[in-house]
């Protein structure tokens, strides 16, 4: 028998991340009383999800930008690597946070936070054996 869902009755606001194909849907609550942000990722704590440091601070750097720690955040991120999976969180917290206080946008405009990066993989063209490099020529 699946687990039952819990739904709170606390107000929430929601955004997306995006970053190459990874995909991210940020849930932000207000929490009183916390000591740091509290990040859930797919169900499991950052640290567990992210073992890197570097992936657990880019997630974390719209707060640490605003020096805000009394929020719950829930995520669920699908598609991509772990990089990119920590890009778009990053950038659905940013966008959250904008639609919570919109005083927020220019200091996190200034870190490049509210930013979509546009870069993705180039297709591979037929008769070319990746995106731009064409077959070797043969002489027999």
């Amino acid at each position: 028998m699946p687990p039952k869902k819990t739904t709170s009755k606390e107000k929430y606001t929601e955004a997306i991340g995006r970053r190459k194909t990874a995909t991210a849907r940020v849930r932000l609550t207000p929490k009183k009383s916390a000591k740091e942000i509290e990040v859930i990722v797919n169900g499991k704590e950052i640290t567990k999800y992210f073992p890197v440091k570097k992936n657990q601070d880019t997630v974390h750097a719209p707060f640490k930008a605003l020096a805000l720690t009394e929020y719950v955040g829930h995520v669920i991120v699908s598609g991509g690597g772990m990089n990119a999976q920590a890009e778009a969180i990053r950038l659905g917290f940013a966008r959250a946070l904008v639609a919570i206080d919109p005083s927020w946008r220019s200091a996190l405009k200034t870190l490049g936070f509210l930013k979509r990066d546009p870069r993705m993989v180039e297709r591979k063209k037929f008769g070319s054996r990746k995106a731009r490099r064409p077959q070797q020529w043969r002489k027999r």
